[in-house]
């Protein structure tokens, strides 16, 4: 019997111990998302090193969560007025388009978004409950604000993927490519 195509639910790697596909040759067909809800069909082929290479398909494939996949309860929110705020070239505004979100999402796939309205102003928050990072974004006047907390900066993280996908022309998905990381041996 050969090895010939794989369909895998929604993922947020590509890791090849999830996959039935071990032969070189072998296509893995992925919903890759994360909790920004903004996922992408990829098509993977896996290479004569057990890392599978491919690209993403385009078309802003929407994908329902399976029950484990959900994100955890936000539980306690943070303290917003703790962290440390500086003002930034990327506003929560790029969370509004599809693309982008997908970008932001590479850099924070475990981050939870909502909107919260806090002394008259709106926040954007991104939230990594397992990790305990946050990110508030705000508009003032002409400049956007973000202030963050946590043992990591998600926004820090968001803003370097997507000023380098701008960088690089705000490029569709569907001309992307997707490496999975080689399988662990033993």
């Amino acid at each position: 019997m050969r090895e010939a195509a794989s369909a895998a639910r929604w993922v947020w790697s590509t890791a090849p111990v999830t996959s039935p596909i071990r032969k070189p040759g072998g296509v893995i067909l992925a919903t890759l998302g994360g909790w920004l809800y903004s996922s992408e069909l990829a098509r993977l082929t896996v290479g004569h090193d057990g890392v599978a290479h491919g690209q993403f398909l385009g078309g802003q494939v929407p994908f329902m969560l399976a029950r484990p996949q959900l994100p955890p309860p936000l539980g306690m929110l943070p303290d917003f007025d703790a962290g440390q705020e500086r003002t930034t070239p990327v506003g929560a505004d790029v969370l509004d388009d599809w693309v982008a979100r997908f970008v932001a999402q590479l850099a924070a796939p475990r981050a939870q978004r909502l909107s919260l309205t806090i002394a008259g102003s709106t926040q954007h928050v991104l939230v990594d409950v397992e990790v305990g990072a946050w990110a508030a974004l705000a508009q003032d006047g002409e400049h956007r604000i973000v202030r963050q907390g946590g043992p990591v900066r998600l926004w820090d993280a968001v803003e370097d993927h997507v000023l380098r996908w701008r960088a690089n022309g705000s490029p569709a998905l569907a001309a992307s490519r997707s490496p999975s990381p080689p399988r662990r041996r033993g």
